[in-house]
């Protein structure tokens, strides 16, 4: 039979979602529902001195108002943070008011009309205090944080060369503002019988959802069931409990029906997390041949003044180029704003953009090809920590992304490639992301029709979990993906991490390829020593199966007749997998170069992206179709970055003024060229039961930068603050 982990199979899920099928979290439609609207603060600093719920309380369909002065109770305070991935939550427990948009208020009715109209009607009075929210201003208060991730905020290794450099380059390169922005919002259904709680929530934990609630509701873990069977988008926006969660499930307490909450768009621009702005000093110093001396990685972000988050922008500096001294530090600065959070790719998409960006231009003051300077520097093992990766294709995935996009036609001269009036320029980075895993567990079921029901309660992100998990069981299992049902999405399955860090593949699919086998092995033991089954007494590590049936020496026998003749409802499997020895001996990461051709108008600035060409080296590919995909979605969220993506705060008011659809701009049809992906082939022994490695984030990394870079190729002007808007092209 032949293998179906590779191969581009259709999504399993693909006619759900087509047809409508697909339930997303704000789409149960429970007996009794109610809505909820949060009211959200005018002001950025204060105090709450009055909220009158008196008219919000009295217009029709209204159930209940809660507020600080009418709070829910919880068991635990929600602004303690217990995970790493937790938030400080407002929750309506005190008056300070930290940031604009936090909640101050929520209404609950009987229609999202009523509740919508009600929360209009609720007045809330401040002592406003002027609010810190201008980040240049604030830099000389930064703070260097504990830790990041449980990795040190700076990093310091190598020795210091006596050498005169030959070329330096010391830039600051900025990023601004910006906003997940996924097509489903934010949405939590709870409902509670009793003192159990079901939530349906658009999360990407279920597990660290169900254990934030219990906490807060001082319920044990069993008593909180939290199911995802669908997310809309992510992108790291969705991987923490925010206040709405919590919120929702308070709601539902309080008035004794199942409710619903729903934040606006505008809303999700400042409660539930967003990547910060940041600066990042980039340090080179190179001799003549190129290689590098000193590489010097400076950071600074914004977080909340109530919680804390880094983006940690210089990660990928660490390890991704040989120098002889590699010196990485990051800071903090608190401002009245919501607490950023992980977003596609965090730290390696805005890192990638100041460090290859800087390389680009150290490659022409030294009058250096940019690939051939890459490839000078290619580190044979990890700077940081001296191993050995794993497995590295960085070399292959230069060679085969040059050679399709034509690099070698390259005129190195900036502005010398036209086509008619336009400006051609073409540039290229690296890209990057650490191979991650983490436990998890899955169950793996054969039924009496010789069918195969796996579960594992993870989620779907829409980047094609369901499929590929399908695909691994298949194969383990020896039958065709059409014959296994893949299910996740629910705390009542066996547990899994949050989806994120590009983990879960390798993950959630080392569990389901380790269970589908343990439970293979079992079907066999049981026919080999069964009397009756014709491959009695055969060698277990001789029988193969095919298409559901057992095969040694031309003897054979089904699934479904196997437990028949033993008379078994199902044969059933719990297994669990994670990481071993193999962290400590070896580094994991994924490689990719990234090639772009931009057109630029010499009179308007306005820069076009028109081709691209990328080059990764993944581990094994288990489904050629998804992981194409989802490596054009994070080089079209490059292409955002580049371009068009930027959050712009009110510095007077502390409040995002591009706060929709229409004024957040992202890219569309028109802005995205063809997209040729490549993968590398690439095995790797040493990372997972599948070897496997996350592809999620590595799409969008040194997308930018390679952007930056091919700009300047086409016109001289090197533009090192995001977004590359044509006022910046038309003035520097």
């Amino acid at each position: 039979m032949d293998k179906s982990v590779g191969k581009p199979l259709d999504r399993v899920d693909g006619r759900l979602k087509v047809t409508g099928g697909a339930k997303y979290s704000a789409e149960y439609p429970l007996e009794g529902l109610v809505h909820a609207v949060i009211v959200t603060s005018t002001i950025a600093s204060g105090t709450i001195t009055r909220v009158d719920s008196t008219a919000a309380e009295k217009a029709p369909g209204v159930l209940a108002v809660l507020s600080p002065e009418k709070p829910p109770k919880f068991a635990l305070d929600p602004s303690k943070r217990v995970g790493f991935m937790d938030r400080t939550v407002h929750a309506l427990q005190h008056k300070r008011v930290d940031y604009q948009h936090q909640p101050v208020a929520l209404v609950i009715a009987d229609t999202i009309e009523r509740a919508t109209h009600a929360a209009a009607l609720v007045k809330v009075q401040y002592k406003v205090d002027k609010p810190k929210v201008n980040f240049k201003t604030a830099k000389s208060q930064a703070y260097k944080p504990a830790n990041i991730l449980g990795q040190p905020a700076d990093n310091d290794h190598g020795k210091a060369s006596t050498e005169k450099p030959a070329a330096e380059v010391d830039a600051t390169y900025t990023t601004p503002y910006e906003h997940h922005n996924p097509m489903e919002p934010h949405a939590t259904t709870a409902v509670w019988e009793g003192d159990r709680l079901t939530v349906y929530d658009a999360t990407q934990g279920v597990f660290s959802t169900r254990d934030r609630l219990a906490q807060l509701f001082g319920l044990p873990a069993e008593n909180v069931r939290v199911i995802t069977k669908f997310i809309g988008g992510g992108f790291g926006g969705k991987g923490s409990v925010w206040s709405h969660v919590v919120l929702a499930a308070a709601a539902a307490k309080a008035v004794s029906r199942p409710v619903k909450l729903v934040l606006r768009r505008d809303q999700m621009f400042a409660m539930v997390g967003f990547r910060p702005e940041t600066e990042q000093r980039v340090q080179l110093q190179a001799r003549k041949d190129g290689k590098l001396l000193l590489v010097r990685h400076e950071t600074v972000n914004p977080t909340s003044v109530f919680d804390e988050f880094t983006e940690p922008s210089a990660f990928q500096t660490r390890m991704l180029y040989a120098s002889e001294r590699i010196v990485t530090a990051h800071r903090l600065v608190k401002l009245n704003v919501g607490t950023p959070t992980f977003t596609r790719a965090p730290g390696e998409s805005t890192g990638t953009f100041a460090l290859e960006s800087a390389l680009d231009e150290l490659a022409y003051k030294l009058n250096v090809d940019p690939v051939a300077l890459r490839l000078v520097n290619h580190a044979d093992q990890d700077p940081e920590s001296g191993h050995p990766w794993s497995s590295k294709s960085l070399k292959d995935c230069y060679r085969v992304a040059a050679e399709k996009f034509g690099w070698s036609k390259r005129n190195p001269a900036p502005g010398s490639m036209k086509d008619g009036r336009t400006l051609v320029g073409w540039g290229m980075a690296t890209a990057t992301y650490p191979t991650r895993r983490m436990p998890a567990s899955a169950k793996a079921t054969l039924l009496p029709d010789g069918t195969a029901r796996v579960v594992s309660g993870s989620q779907d992100l829409g980047t094609g979990a369901y499929t590929v998990f399908t695909q691994i069981a298949a194969d383990a299992l020896g039958l065709p993906p059409d014959r296994v049902r893949f299910d996740l999405g629910d705390t009542q399955m066996p547990e899994t991490p949050v989806t994120g860090g590009s983990w879960t593949s390798a993950t959630v699919g080392s569990a389901v390829k380790v269970t589908a086998d343990a439970l293979r092995e079992k079907a066999i033991a049981l026919a080999v020593a069964d009397a009756s089954s014709p491959l009695h007494g055969a060698d277990p590590k001789k029988v193969q199966v095919e298409n559901g049936e057992l095969v040694s020496g031309g003897k054979k026998e089904s699934y479904a007749a196997l437990l028949k003749r033993q008379k078994l409802p199902s044969l059933e499997v719990q297994m669990s997998s994670g990481p071993g020895e193999e962290v400590q001996k070896y580094s994991m990461h994924a490689f990719g170069a990234q090639f772009a051709e931009v057109r630029v108008d010499p009179d308007l600035g306005q820069v076009r992206v028109s081709r691209w060409v990328g080059a990764f080296g993944a581990g094994t590919i288990l489904n050629e179709k998804t992981a194409r995909n989802q490596i054009m979605g994070g080089i079209v969220m490059g292409i955002g970055m580049a371009l068009m993506e930027e959050a712009v705060l009110d510095e007077r008011t502390g409040r995002f003024i591009t706060h929709d659809l229409a004024d957040y701009h992202v890219p569309v049809n028109p802005d995205v060229p063809d997209i040729d992906v490549t993968f590398v082939p690439e095995t790797d022994p040493y990372i997972n039961a599948i070897g496997a490695k996350g592809i999620g984030e590595i799409g969008i990394t040194g997308v930018a930068a390679a952007i930056a870079n091919a700009v300047y190729h086409a016109t001289g002007k090197r533009i090192r603050n995001l977004p590359l808007t044509l006022d910046k092209l038309l003035t520097t």
